[in-house]
């Protein structure tokens, strides 16, 4: 008989038992777990039947694993089917074929349905767990039964004519209740993965908003020179691939502006490129950073967070300063690029990502790969496709056209109606080393900017270190000397370098590169003697 709206209890039960049913039918809208489900079937089912049944409750749904809830027969529970079955395989075999065609509850011996229906490996578990007999009560949502109870005893003839009909209405009842939990999870999956994609994105703002403040004014690379261009024809050649690329330069050779230029030329345009500073972190957060954590996973761990490697996929990581890297994390890394996935901090879920590695030093990583502080594996990973950037003391040709374009930005950040550069300041600009390179230019003129009046930049703030005081006094001092007085000078000084020896391997001679005899001979035109070197006259 099809199952009835709980709302309509038949008058011929028992009071006891029409309490019981309306008791469950005003709890079912409160069930929210499965937990919560299986404790109020088990009670219902002590109460009304007063028989030792065990069941099973099984949905036809994709969403969920197909067993519902076991009862409390730890022996069932722990069967590799039954296990197979809680974890996600779907209860769409014979038995329910039965069910939907019949769409009435059937009573059966497991034997039997064992000898009918053999490829249905969870009725083995029943049998050997000492079921003798079996009641199925399909249950349904509107007009299509969504699912079955499996009622399940240990002897035969539990299963009266009264039994059956409270098993129906109850079936009824709790197959509202499991409607109502299965709701429940869907609307509990939903909200997480709305609040993943809502976390993804907060991410990725902050790090927008975060990368913008700290970038610097310019947009693109400036420089004309044959240096550049090269470099700029080498963008060009790798912007499009996707492949792997290793810039190398001194601090302030624009290394992060070249990874820009190549992440905006590259089918990756349309998201955020990602940038971590390998020098910036300690290395015990360097790790966190990159794959992310689980909330809990250690100390200060308050919350889940994600990590630049999954806020990258499909777009493309800078990892500025590799060179900083300890050596622990650099395995963990080399593993990432080979197998591309990882795993969080604390965290079991492999997450698989599709990034594009741009990688930055100013050290000489083969020189590290030698010295054992870098690892050779991932050093051959990262240099795919090198890029090495020119000091700016290489490109001087640039500098011009740098100095106008950093002139002009903070000229009119300070409200300054400077417009152009005088030749001699230019031209000590370009005598000058920038061990800083562009960004030491920068700053150069920034402040040049802030300490200069009227429409000219005529005073260029250079360090201390671009004087050289002994040049300067080694004009004002200098004195004419005769070549002879110069190489006696000389050999004195290599004469006792070498502690009065003349001759020998060790001997002045040697070291001057000229035949014993020969220094003798200059030696005795010098009129330098054996007291001039001894005593240090």
């Amino acid at each position: 008989m099809p199952a009835k709206k709980t709302n309509q209890l038949p008058k011929a039960l028992p009071i006891k038992e029409q309490a019981i049913l309306l008791q469950l039918s005003c709890r079912v809208a409160a069930v929210r777990s499965r937990e919560q489900f299986a404790a109020m079937l088990q009670d219902s089912t002590h109460l009304l039947l007063n028989e030792k049944y065990h069941l099973l409750c099984l949905m036809h749904d994709t969403a969920i694993p197909a067993l519902f809830v076991c009862g409390n027969d730890a022996n069932l529970l722990h069967h590799p089917d039954m296990i197979e079955l809680m974890q996600g395989r779907q209860a769409a075999d014979a038995i329910w074929q039965m069910v939907v065609k019949k769409k009435e509850p059937a009573t059966c011996s497991i034997a039997a349905l064992r000898k009918k229906f053999p490829e249905v490996a969870w009725l083995s578990a029943l049998q050997e767990t000492g079921a003798r007999e079996i009641m199925t009560i399909p249950f349904s949502n509107s007009d299509s039964i969504t699912g079955f109870f499996c009622f399940y005893a240990m002897r035969t003839g539990l299963f009266s004519d009264d039994k059956c009909s409270l098993m129906q209405w109850l079936t009824a009842v709790m197959g509202n209740a499991m409607v109502n939990v299965l709701t429940h999870e869907r609307m509990e999956q939903q909200l997480k993965k709305i609040s993943r994609y809502k976390q993804q994105i907060e991410n990725e703002h902050s790090y927008l908003l975060e990368e913008n403040s700290r970038a610097t004014a310019f947009s693109e690379v400036i420089g004309t020179g044959e240096a550049m261009k090269q470099v700029f024809r080498m963008v060009s050649q790798v912007a499009g691939s996707g492949s792997t690329v290793l810039l190398q330069g001194e601090s302030g050779t624009g290394k992060e502006l070249i990874a820009r230029a190549i992440h905006r030329s590259s089918d990756r345009q349309h998201k955020l490129m990602i940038k971590l500073n390998c020098a910036a972190l300690p290395p015990s957060l360097i790790e966190s950073e990159l794959f992310g954590h689980e909330k809990g996973s250690f100390t200060g761990a308050l919350e889940k967070r994600t990590g630049k490697f999954e806020l990258a996929n499909n777009s493309t990581l800078f990892l500025d300063e590799i060179g900083e890297l300890p050596l622990e994390l650099q395995a963990k890394l080399l593993r990432v690029l080979q197998e591309k996935e990882f795993e969080r901090v604390g965290g079991t879920q492999t997450i698989k990502v599709n990034v594009r590695i741009i990688a930055a030093t100013n050290r000489n990583l083969q020189k590290e790969v030698e010295a054992g502080r870098f690892r050779p594996d991932l050093f051959y990973r990262l240099n795919v496709f090198p890029i090495v950037l020119p000091p700016l003391r290489d490109r001087k040709e640039d500098i011009p056209e740098l100095v106008q374009h950093f002139m002009e930005r903070f000229a009119k950040n300070a409200g300054k109606p400077i417009r152009k550069i005088s030749a001699q300041a230019l031209q000590h600009l370009r005598t000058y080393s920038f061990p800083g390179n562009v960004r030491e230019l920068e700053h150069l003129i920034e402040r040049s900017v802030l300490l200069s009046s009227g429409t000219v930049l005529s005073n260029i703030d250079l360090p201390a270190s671009a004087i050289r005081p002994a040049a300067a006094e080694d004009k004002d001092n200098f004195t004419i000397k005769t070549l002879d007085e110069m190489q006696r000078s000389y050999i004195l000084k290599v004469v006792k370098k070498c502690n009065g020896r003349i001759s020998g391997i060790h001997g002045a001679a040697t070291r001057l590169g000229l035949p014993h005899s020969t220094l003798m001979s200059k030696m005795k035109k010098l009129k330098i003697t054996k007291e001039h070197f001894v005593e240090g006259k």
